[in-house]
């Protein structure tokens, strides 16, 4: 599966001042960092970019690509910033993301830049509401580029998650969107903000809540993850590393009841973890505890 590193963010303490400083020391720092972490996609987020967007993220393109071979997701709501980036970076970019309401600025871009996407599943009337409405999103930006030339193989389609904390029907429904990807879009590849599913939680706790339902997601075909680059685990589990703790939580979504006393502490952590994110038992900060 493919990893895209998150940490390269300018809502970083660190990171953020450097940014807007134009001092390259901790950017390039970050940048081997999660190259040496493993990861295959470093994620540049600059976020809006309101003031001089399209100068600060020409900056960190060239910064990141003077220190890493690995390729670069450019990731910002400001269309300018975007292709201030496309424009001087010196391989095939991942443009992150492209949503409905940007769809006739942004798509022409993958064409000329020999770019892919992230299609953001992000309507007109803001987050849907349900697999359903995910899918009617994903045919709409599909057919629109299609009809721009832009293969499915160079879509990703994001169907955005929600943190548990906030509501069990969201996670349900992009589980349940992902068992029908293929049948909606053929060739679509797929990927999500994984940390999203645990914020709210406790530090502590949102580890288990990323690892676990990227592992749920990895049974529809899941073809990539914006991820914490440190997280070993996460990186052993999507590296098919712990093939035992993949198909525990693959057996339970089927139905199966575990045993809990069988189960050693990791394959507890799982499980438990499971049924939290399936609805089979409420969310709360004590979850691993009960």
């Amino acid at each position: 599966m493919i990893l895209i590193g998150e940490n390269l963010n300018i809502m970083s303490q660190t990171l953020g001042p450097a940014m807007r400083g134009r001092d390259p020391g901790p950017v390039q720092e970050m940048a081997r960092m999660e190259t040496a972490a493993g990861i295959d996609y470093v994620d540049l987020n600059i976020g809006p970019a309101r003031k001089a967007g399209d100068e600060m993220m020409a900056w960190v393109v060239n910064t990141v690509q003077e220190v890493t071979d690995k390729p670069l997701s450019l990731d910002t709501t400001n269309i300018v910033a975007m292709e201030a980036g496309l424009k001087v970076y010196k391989g095939n970019a991942l443009i992150n993301s492209i949503s409905p309401a940007r769809a006739d600025e942004e798509m022409p871009f993958v064409g000329k830049y020999h770019a892919d996407m992230i299609g953001l599943l992000w309507g007109l009337d803001g987050m849907p509401r349900d697999a359903d409405e995910r899918a009617m999103l994903t045919m709409d930006l599909t057919m629109k580029a299609n009809a721009m030339g832009i293969p499915n193989e160079k879509i990703w389609i994001d169907p955005i998650v929600s943190p548990i904390s906030v509501e069990i029907n969201q996670v349900i429904a992009c589980v349940e969107f992902m068992s029908m990807l293929q049948e909606i879009a053929p060739g679509c590849k797929s990927t999500i903000g994984l940390s999203n599913i645990s914020n709210g939680t406790p530090t502590e706790l949102r580890p288990p809540l990323n690892r676990t339902y990227m592992i749920m997601l990895m049974k529809y075909g899941l073809h990539s993850a914006i991820v914490d680059a440190f997280d070993e685990e996460l990186i052993k589990v999507a590296r098919g590393e712990m093939p035992e703790i993949v198909s525990l939580v693959h057996r339970m979504m089927d139905g199966e009841k575990p045993d809990f006393s069988t189960l050693s502490p990791k394959e507890l952590e799982y499980a438990k973890t499971v049924r939290v994110l399936t609805g089979a038992a409420l969310y709360s900060h004590s979850w691993l505890e009960i």
